[in-house]
């Protein structure tokens, strides 16, 4: 099913797939960042159980998520693709940073991974998320508190 060297197009597309979302949830954009996924969407996290839809997503990981950590970036250096043949699904993986807040407000350092699965009507549509794992790396702490007022 995989491509050995995927068309350097798919690369750059899904490398500017993960810069957009990127910087929605740097911004907290959640809105802007909706229509980059499908409605199905089916995601997990760290410790987040398995969902279904993107209003579940949204609502128990973004929202619980992106407004209490601060500096968030998909590091798109490091991402590794594999597209179907038809070029129409990719798996994605790379790893992110973040910062991260303690209870009394120290800043820790946030980095995690992520999987995603895309999926596109054409080779000219855009990406559409249909999955997503993001995860903390080890020893990382679990709860963000936000950035002190």
């Amino acid at each position: 099913m995989t491509q050995s060297a995927p068309n350097p197009a798919d690369h750059a597309s899904i490398k500017a797939w993960f810069d957009t979302w990127s910087g929605y949830v740097a911004a907290v954009d959640f809105n802007s960042a909706r229509p980059m996924f499908e409605e199905d969407v089916v995601g997990f996290g760290t410790w987040m159980d398995t969902v279904e839809g993107l209003d579940n997503l949204m609502e128990k990981q973004w929202k619980s998520i992106w407004p209490t950590i601060r500096d968030f970036e998909f590091l798109t250096d490091t991402l590794q693709v594999r597209v179907s043949p038809d070029r129409l699904f990719a798996v994605a993986v790379l790893v992110w940073k973040s910062t991260g807040f303690h209870e009394n407000g120290d800043a820790y350092p946030r980095p995690g991974r992520v999987t995603a699965g895309l999926r596109r009507d054409s080779v000219d549509a855009p990406w559409k998320g249909i999955h997503t794992h993001l995860s903390l790396n080890r020893d990382v702490p679990q709860k963000s508190y936000g950035a002190p007022s």
